[in-house]
């Protein structure tokens, strides 16, 4: 009997152990971004997968220098990650070869994700062929950097408005025995010279696709008064924007323009007074423009989990009300509030910023961009020191980017 009943009680416990349901194994999604253990990227990441149990996101960081060889080569051999932060000129390029996840649907139909919400700069970048292949992660742009106290000493009440009035006021504020220039800015042979002078070509009436008409020419010819005149570094054309803005910082310089990212360091280092303006138009009431930066959340088409890669996308999106609070980064939504940081220097740039993000416009989107930036580049070196006119050197730019784009 006793054997019997322990039968009996061993049968029941299998019983109970064959019904039971199992456990499902959390689903794992790859995410790789360049971002730091202080940055956005891994501490959203821990926070989502403290969040829930049923998705699980590795994270794994690469390096600026590898951002798009390193998952180019991982989607070559099928190894690409769920989710990847790309640089925004560059989802166009990935788009165009059908590498990424179409996520139109998904966004319309999203409770989180609201196409409507955020700057229109950003969308386009995310946008290819009229379907949406990314979602913003962030944003910046450039604007006017001015020392306030330089102006007020010179006699100059206001920042310019106007490119007239940028030239004039550069003019007054040069002084080469003080080893101070009028105006710091990077026309470097890099994607940040690029960045730096789409703006311009804009607000005379050109684009990055046409570089040669009017507008172009008058954007590089007006660049190279500025150097000619000797109201910039001659070193302009080498210098990246970190360098430049250290000329402003150190007094050097008594404009600058740059981006978001420089205002921690000039809170911490800058000895004078100094605000932010929109970047001056071609000519009053003119139309303004500025760049696009930062990186859009894109998700690969190879993902064997979308709708689980696209829940991790909308918990990113659901955090962009703190981006600037816990991470300095601005939210690229155009209706989030940034709190007061307690410095009416920063507070005034940051709202000046947000103003400019709505006329900011991506580089591209072209499947071609990294060449297409390259002639673009080519184009300032040429004209910036004397080896050819504006219009030669933007004319031999379009000839490479009209093979590219047609």
């Amino acid at each position: 009997m006793k054997y019997l009943s322990a039968l009996v009680c061993a049968s029941a416990i299998a019983t109970i152990t064959l019904s039971a349901p199992a456990f499902a194994a959390p689903v794992t999604i790859n995410l790789w971004a360049v971002d730091r253990p202080d940055q956005p990227a891994p501490q959203l990441v821990d926070d989502f997968n403290a969040s829930q149990d049923e998705i699980h996101v590795e994270y794994r960081q690469i390096q600026f220098a590898d951002l798009m060889s390193d998952v180019m080569r991982a989607y070559a051999v099928g190894k690409a990650p769920d989710i990847y932060a790309v640089d925004v000129p560059f989802n166009a390029m990935l788009a165009s070869k059908g590498a990424l996840l179409d996520l139109t649907d998904m966004a319309e139909t999203s409770d989180v994700i609201h196409v409507d919400d955020y700057y229109a700069g950003p969308i386009a970048s995310a946008t290819w062929d009229g379907e949406l292949y990314g979602i913003p992660k962030a944003t910046n742009t450039i604007a006017l950097f001015y020392n306030e106290d330089m102006f007020k000493a010179a006699g100059i009440d206001t920042p310019p408005a106007t490119w007239d009035e940028l030239l004039e006021d550069a003019r007054k504020l040069n002084d080469p025995s003080k080893e101070v220039y009028g105006l710091a800015f990077s026309a470097q042979a890099s994607e940040q010279g690029t960045f730096q002078f789409l703006p311009w070509v804009q607000m005379a009436g050109g684009s990055w696709d046409k570089v040669n008409g009017p507008g172009g020419v008058e954007a590089l010819t007006f660049w190279k008064q500025i150097l000619d005149e000797g109201l910039a570094s001659p070193d302009t054309i080498s210098r990246s924007q970190w360098n430049s803005m250290s000329t402003f910082i150190t007094g050097n310089a008594a404009m600058a323009i740059s981006g978001p990212w420089e205002l921690d360091r000039l809170s911490k280092e800058a000895d004078f007074n100094w605000k932010l303006a929109l970047l001056p138009v071609e000519k009053e009431g003119g139309p303004r423009s500025s760049a696009i930066g930062d990186y859009n959340w894109v998700v690969f088409k190879s993902t064997k989990h979308p709708e689980e890669a696209f829940k991790v996308l909308e918990y990113m999106a659901s955090q962009d009300k703190d981006m600037y609070q816990r991470f300095g980064q601005l939210p690229a939504e155009k209706d989030i509030e940034i709190p007061s940081t307690g410095d009416a220097e920063m507070d005034q740039a940051l709202k000046v910023f947000q103003e400019q993000l709505q006329y900011a416009q991506p580089r591209g989107p072209s499947a071609e961009w990294p060449k297409v930036s390259k002639a673009i580049q080519n184009a300032l070196q040429a004209a910036l020191t004397g080896d050819a006119t504006p219009q030669e050197a933007l004319d031999q730019a379009q000839s490479q980017i009209d093979k590219l784009v047609n």
